[in-house]
């Protein structure tokens, strides 16, 4: 049992270290996610678009 309470207590400790980021950091950091996520989306779509026309025209 000890083990555990040592442990939780270094755990804690260690969280206490953690530098962590603002809340204008954490919006910033999301917007950014979101917006390169929506960038790649469409990039892949046009680039899915882009090869089944050519696949149409070409084989069918």
């Amino acid at each position: 049992m000890n083990k555990v309470i040592d442990f939780i207590r270094e755990a804690k400790a260690e969280l206490m270290k953690v530098n962590w980021p603002t809340k204008k950091q954490t919006i910033n950091y999301t917007m950014v996610v979101v917006v390169l996520s929506l960038v790649v989306a469409v990039f892949l779509g046009g680039l899915d678009y882009l090869f089944s026309s050519i696949l149409k025209a070409f084989i069918i």
